[in-house]
C-alpha cells in the first residue's frame, strides 16, 4: 500500500479547501441548510463544473472523472471540514455506485451522465433507522426485511396492470413505460425531498415469495409526495417520501439480487463517511485550539494550562488514528465499518470537548460548536451506533466464533 497522495489529489484537496473556505463559513452553512433544497445550488454547480465533484468516481465513458473511491473520500474529508450541506453523499456515495453496479446498459447510459455532471441529484429511499442495516454496516441485509413489506409497512411493489400487490412482472411495456407501481412511505431519506431521482427499496413477490428490489422513480412521477423533515443536524437534510401508486422502473435486469450491491456500496460509503467525519473532527479541534489560545483566565490563556493541553493532545491522537483508519479503508473498503466507527467516535469526542472548552458560550445552542456536535450525534444515529458497527465487523470476521478444537470451558469463556 502506498499511502502517499498524488499531485492530482493534492491539487484537488487544495482547490476544494480554497473554494469552501471562501463560501462555507458557519453563517453561510446555516443559510444554505435552511433553503428549500437544503444546500447552495450555485455552489453545487460550481463544484460540479470546476472539479467534477459529483462524478469523481464515475467512469469517463459516462461523463465522470474516472477516479477511485479513495479520491471521493479525500474530497469528502474537505467537505466534512466545512460541514458542507450538499447532495454529494446521497448522490455520489450511495446512488451512483448502485446504478453503476445494478443498472442495465441503457439505464447507466441515461442516468450516470447527468448525475456525474451535477445536473441531477439522487437519493436512496430506505427507512432512516434501517439505512445502516440495508448497507450491511450494522447487520446482514439479507433477506431484506429491513425495507418493511407485508404487514410491516414500508413500500410495496406490484407489476403494472396486475391486480395484486407484490406480483411478479410478466414483462415490461413495449413502449418503454415503467412496468411497476409502488405504494408506501419512507421517512428519513437523505436529500429525499429534493432529489431528481429516487432509488426506492420496495418489497415484491407477495408474502410467500417476498424479496426486496430497487426501483427508479423520477421526481415528477404522478403520485409522488415529498416533504422535508426537521432533523437534529440541518446540514444533513432529510425528507419523507410518500408513494401513492407511483410508476417505477426496476433497477437492473429482472431476477438480479440488489442486496450484495447494497452491501458493497455500504463498505465504500463507510470509508467516505469516515473521511468526512475525520475532516469535521479536525476542523472542530482547530477551532477549539484557536479559542483556548485566545481566551484568558487568571491572567493567562486557558490553553496554557496543563489539563487543557492534555485534553487537546488526546483528541489530536484520536483524530490522527481515525484519519489513518479512514485512509486505509479508502484503499481497502472491507475495513470501512471499523474505520467509520473510529471516526464517529473521534468526532463525537472532539465535538463534546469543543463545547466544554468554549466555556459558557459553548453551551448556547446557537454557537458554531454545536454544528459539529449535531453532526456527530446525527451520524451516529443514522449510520451507527459505534458499538453495532464494531460488533457486526467482529461477527463477519469470525472473531468470536469458537474453533472446532475449543474446549467446553474455553467456549463458555468466549
Amino acid at each position: 500500500m502506498d499511502a502517499a497522495f498524488t499531485a492530482e489529489q493534492d491539487e484537488m484537496r487544495r482547490t476544494l479547501r480554497e473554494i469552501l473556505g471562501k463560501r462555507c463559513g458557519p453563517d453561510e452553512v446555516k443559510a444554505a441548510a435552511r433553503t428549500d433544497t437544503g444546500h447552495d445550488r450555485e455552489l453545487w454547480q460550481r463544484l460540479a463544473r470546476e472539479l467534477g465533484l459529483p462524478g469523481v468516481a464515475v467512469a469517463e465513458e459516462y461523463g465522470g472523472v474516472g477516479c477511485t473511491p479513495a479520491d471521493l473520500a479525500l474530497a469528502c474529508e474537505e467537505t466534512g471540514r466545512a460541514l458542507l450541506p450538499s447532495p454529494l453523499l446521497a448522490t455520489a456515495a450511495l446512488a451512483v455506485p448502485l446504478i453503476a453496479a445494478l443498472g442495465t446498459a441503457a439505464q447507466r447510459a441515461a442516468l450516470l451522465p447527468p448525475l456525474a455532471a451535477g445536473e441531477w441529484t439522487a437519493a436512496l429511499a430506505v427507512p432512516g433507522p434501517a439505512l445502516a442495516t440495508a448497507l450491511g454496516l450494522t447487520g446482514e441485509n439479507a433477506p431484506g426485511d429491513w425495507a418493511g413489506g407485508g404487514r410491516a409497512g414500508g413500500v410495496q411493489a406490484r407489476a403494472a396492470g396486475s391486480g395484486s400487490a407484490g406480483s411478479d412482472p410478466v414483462g415490461g411495456d413495449p413502449a418503454g413505460a415503467p412496468a411497476w407501481r409502488l405504494y408506501g412511505e419512507v421517512a428519513q431519506v437523505l436529500d429525499g425531498h429534493s432529489a431528481d431521482l429516487l432509488l426506492v427499496a420496495a418489497h415484491t413477490g407477495g408474502f410467500a415469495r417476498s424479496r426486496t428490489l430497487l426501483f427508479l422513480v423520477r421526481a415528477d412521477a404522478p403520485g409522488l409526495v415529498r416533504t422535508r423533515q426537521p432533523t437534529l443536524d440541518e446540514t444533513r437534510p432529510q425528507g419523507r417520501v410518500q408513494l401513492r401508486d407511483v410508476p417505477a422502473e426496476l433497477l437492473g435486469a429482472e431476477g438480479a439480487d440488489p442486496l450484495p450491491a447494497l452491501a458493497a456500496t455500504g463498505r465504500t460509503a463507510a470509508a467516505v463517511l469516515a473521511a468526512e467525519a475525520v475532516g469535521a473532527a479536525d476542523r472542530a479541534l482547530a477551532r477549539t485550539v484557536e479559542h483556548v489560545c485566545r481566551r484568558e483566565q487568571f491572567g493567562r490563556a486557558i490553553g496554557s494550562f496543563q489539563a487543557v493541553k492534555h485534553r487537546l493532545a488526546d483528541l489530536y491522537v484520536q483524530i490522527q488514528a481515525a484519519r489513518s483508519a479512514a485512509y486505509y479503508a479508502a484503499w481497502d473498503p472491507d475495513q470501512g465499518a471499523l474505520a467509520l466507527a473510529q471516526a464517529l467516535e473521534a468526532l463525537r469526542a472532539t465535538a463534546g470537548e469543543a463545547v466544554q472548552l468554549h466555556g459558557g458560550i459553548g453551551f448556547t445552542w446557537e454557537h458554531d460548536a454545536h454544528l459539529y456536535f449535531k453532526r456527530a450525534a446525527a451520524d451516529d444515529l443514522l449510520f451507527g451506533p459505534v458499538h453495532r458497527l464494531r460488533a457486526h465487523a467482529a461477527q463477519r470476521s469470525g472473531l468470536f466464533t469458537p474453533t472446532s478444537g475449543t474446549t467446553g470451558n474455553e467456549k463458555a469463556a468466549v
